[in-house]
């Protein structure tokens, strides 16, 4: 998904120039597509929206370098804002899994009724718990990366980005929300757990060849 940023940034380039005319900041544009992200996300667990709920997320996902371009035509980005951005990303990750959590132990109804089955909801904890899952291999990912820049090695690596990760889940709740079959959300978190346990250990082997490498 990385390979699309460039040219999805031209595209939005005039929303970000209507911006900087308005006297709208980078930071504040982090700050309220950041805000906007998690109480859609929170809320889409509790109505059982998924589909729309995935749709509105979407946008906003795909909004989400706008406070880059806005920072680069406004005399470029501080370190402040790349740090802003970073931490707040990662409360609106949390928030998209926990939302996921959310339904499935909110809606169970929509797709498992006690009266009509001798078999029990396997499928509420078994999301619950590779949802919880992902969600500690999605911040492993984010802090393997911080740790190894600060002993000076570099850990960019991995087989899901965090826009990768996105896309599966947003993927998942849209086709759950249309369809109504919960094994397609089960599908994507197990999806997302796996890709997350692998481009945590591409990062951690990625650091120690470096480490390797320069005698350390």
């Amino acid at each position: 998904m990385e390979r699309f940023r460039s040219g999805w940034k031209r595209i939005i380039e005039p929303i970000a120039r209507l911006c900087v005319r308005l006297g709208v900041s980078a930071n504040a544009v982090t700050v309220i597509g950041s805000v906007l992200s998690i109480l859609v996300a929170l809320l889409t667990g509790v109505t059982g929206w998924l589909f729309w709920g995935a749709f509105v997320l979407t946008l906003l996902v795909l909004f989400d370098s706008l406070d880059g371009s806005v920072a680069a035509l406004s005399g470029g980005g501080t370190r402040f804002g790349a740090f802003l951005d970073s931490t707040l990303d990662r409360i609106a990750d949390w928030a998209t899994l926990a939302g996921i959590i959310l339904y499935v132990n909110l809606h169970s109804d929509l797709w498992y009724d006690p009266t009509e089955t001798s078999f029990p909801d396997y499928m509420t904890p078994y999301i619950t718990g590779v949802t919880l899952y992902a969600i500690m291999t999605s911040f492993v990912t984010s802090y393997a990366r911080a740790r190894a820049e600060s002993v000076g090695c570099e850990a960019k690596n991995g087989v899901a980005t965090r826009a990768d990760r996105l896309t599966i889940i947003l993927i998942g709740m849209a086709l759950t929300g249309l369809t109504g079959q919960i094994v397609i959300l089960a599908a994507a978190m197990t999806l997302l757990a796996v890709l997350g346990t692998i481009t945590v250990v591409q990062r951690i082997l990625e650091v120690r060849r470096q480490m390797e490498s320069a005698g350390l």
